[in-house]
C-alpha cells in the first residue's frame, strides 16, 4: 500500500541516485510503469518507461523552517535544551550520539535570521541550515540466468525489449557465484538501508526484514516504501537468494533493516539522513547503504557517518549520477565512507556515473533488475523493475561488505574497506592504470575479496 508523508516537503529534492525504467504492451505513463504479465511477454513490449534523475540545480536548498545547532563541549544538555526552547523555537529535536539538536524556527523569523541570532551565542560552537539530499552457490532464482549479469556474466543479450537490448561481455560481474562457494551470509549480520523505505511484503523480501525499522520523514515506527527505489536497492543487497522466487540477493542470508528518509516523493533533508545513520548506528545495523546524497558538504552529516563508522559499521554510498567530477556526500567522506561509482555488463564506466578522488570502487548499475512495490508496478504485472544508477551499483558493495563482516565478525570497518578496495578489477586499466578518479580501485570482485575468508 501507498503509505502517505505527513511530512512531504515538496521544495526539497533528494536524488536518488537512479534511472527507473519498466516494460508492458501499453502506450509508455510517465506516472506508473506499464503493467506486464511476465518478463517474456515485457520482452515483446513496443514502450518502456525512463525516469530521468533529477539533475544537479544552481545553489543549495535548505528546509526554509528548521536548522542544526550543535553547542561548545561542556554545555550541559539540559541547559542547552533549555536554551534552544527560551528562543521560542517551537520544536527542538536532540539527534543522540553526535550532539546535534534539531530546531523548527519560530513563526515569522526566517532561517536566515535564525542561523544570525544563534551563533551570536557564545555557547553555540555551530549552526547550520538543513539542506537536501539528491537521491543516488548458483541460486535457482527465476530470473537470476537471464537478467543479473550484475552476478554472473556469461555473455550474450541482455533483452530490455525487442528495442533495446545489449551485447554484454562474459566475466564483467562482480564474480558473485564463485564468492558464494565459500560465503553465503548470516542471518545475525544486518544491512540498514537508508532510502525510500522498502517494501516489506514483498516476496522476496519479507522473510530478510529485521523490523519495521523508522519512518524519520514522518516520524513514526514504519519504514514502509512509499515510492520504489528503497525496495530496489535492498533487493539487490539482500534479496532472498535460493528460494526459486524472482532476483538473487547479493549478500543472501543477510538481513535488511529498512530506515526511511525520504518523502513520497523522493525528497528529504539533511536532517533526516543524520538521524537515520545515528539511528541505524545505534539499532544493529552492521553495514550502512546511501543510495543517496548532494554536493553540499555538511559537518554534521559528516559526524553521523564517523559516529557509525566509529562503532565498527561499514558505510557505503553513491558517488552520484551528474557524470561530472564532484562527488555527493555523504560518499564523498573518503575516511568514513566507500563511495561507489557506476560501470555496465562491458566493464565499462557508465557515462551518467559521477567522479572524483574520493570514488573508492565501482559496481554495476546499468540496466539492474530489482524488485518493486506491487502497488507501484500495478495489479498483474510482476513486483520487479530494471533501473540504472550509482544508487543500484552501491548495494551490490553494501552486499559484499555484509558477507566479509558475516566471515570475519573480528575486522575493523577499515579493514572491510580496504580488503573490497584492493581487491576490485582495474576495469579501466588501459585508460587510467592504477586507482583512478572514475572507477577508484576498480570494480568489486567477490571472489577476490572472499577467498582469504573461507569458513571451514
Amino acid at each position: 500500500m501507498t503509505k502517505p508523508s505527513g511530512r512531504s516537503l515538496k521544495a526539497a529534492g533528494v536524488l536518488l541516485c537512479a534511472v527507473c525504467a519498466a516494460f508492458g504492451t501499453g502506450a509508455a505513463s510517465i506516472e506508473r510503469p506499464l503493467k506486464r504479465p511476465s518478463l517474456s511477454a515485457a520482452r515483446q513490449a513496443r514502450n518502456f518507461r525512463v525516469e530521468g534523475p533529477v539533475r544537479r540545480r544552481p545553489g543549495a536548498a535548505y528546509a526554509p523552517d528548521r536548522v542544526l545547532v550543535r553547542f561548545r563541549p561542556g554545555v550541559d544538555e539540559t541547559y542547552a535544551d533549555g536554551l534552544l526552547r527560551s528562543y521560542g523555537f517551537p520544536a527542538v529535536r536532540r539527534i543522540p550520539g553526535i550532539g546535534v539538536y534539531s530546531v523548527k524556527t519560530a513563526a515569522g523569523i526566517s532561517v536566515t535570521e535564525t542561523l544570525a541570532m544563534l551563533r551570536r551565542n557564545g555557547d553555540v560552537e555551530l549552526a547550520r541550515p538543513d539542506h537536501r539530499a539528491r537521491l543516488a552457490d548458483v541460486p535457482d532464482d527465476a530470473y537470476f540466468a537471464g537478467y543479473q549479469y550484475a552476478l554472473r556474466n556469461t555473455g550474450g543479450i541482455l533483452a530490455i525489449t525487442p528495442y533495446l537490448q545489449y551485447q554484454t561481455t562474459a566475466g564483467a560481474d562482480i564474480k558473485a557465484t564463485t564468492a558464494w562457494d565459500a560465503v553465503k551470509g548470516d542471518a545475525e549480520t544486518v544491512i540498514a538501508i537508508l532510502d525510500t523505505g522498502v517494501d516489506m511484503t514483498h516476496p522476496d523480501l519479507a522473510g530478510k526484514i529485521v523490523s519495521g525499522g523508522h519512518d524519520f520523514a514522518n516520524d513514526d515506527d514504519d519504514a514502509t516504501d512509499d515510492h520504489w527505489h528503497g525496495t530496489h536497492v535492498a533487493g539487490i543487497a539482500a534479496a532472498g537468494t535460493n528460494n526459486s522466487t524472482g532476483i538473487a540477493g547479493v549478500a543472501w542470508n543477510c538481513r535488511i533493516l529498512p530506515v526511511k528518509v525520504t518523502d513520497q516523493t523522493g525528497s528529504g533533508w539533511y536532517s533526516w539522513i543524520i538521524d537515520g545513520i545515528v539511528w541505524a548506528a545505534d539499532h544493529g545495523a552492521d553495514v550502512i547503504n546511501l543510495s543517496l546524497g548532494d554536493l553540499v558538504d555538511d559537518p554534521f552529516l559528516k559526524d553521523a557517518c564517523r559516529y557509525a563508522h566509529d562503532k565498527g559499521i561499514i558505510v557505503v554510498a553513491s558517488a552520484g549520477n551528474d557524470g561530472t567530477e564532484g562527488v555527493f556526500y555523504p560518499a564523498a567522506y573518503d575516511e568514513y565512507v566507500l563511495a561507489v561509482a557506476a560501470s555496465d555488463f562491458n566493464d565499462t564506466l557508465a557515462a551518467f556515473s559521477s567522479y572524483g578522488p574520493e570514488v573508492d570502487v565501482a559496481a554495476p548499475g546499468v540496466w539492474i533488475l530489482g524488485p518493486a512495490p506491487q502497488w507501484y508496478v500495478g495489479t498483474g504485472a510482476l513486483p520487479y523493475l530494471f533501473a540504472s544508477g550509482t544508487s543500484m551499483a552501491a548495494p551490490h558493495v553494501a552486499g559484499l561488505a555484509a558477507l566479509i563482516r558475516s566471515a570475519k565478525p573480528d575486522l575493523t570497518a577499515d579493514d572491510i574497506m580496504k580488503i573490497i578496495r584492493y581487491t576490485a578489477d582495474d576495469i579501466n586499466h588501459a585508460t587510467a592504470p592504477g586507482r583512478d578518479d572514475h572507477a577508484g580501485y576498480g570494480r568489486i570482485n567477490m571472489a577476490k575479496a572472499l577467498a582469504p575468508y573461507i569458513i571451514d
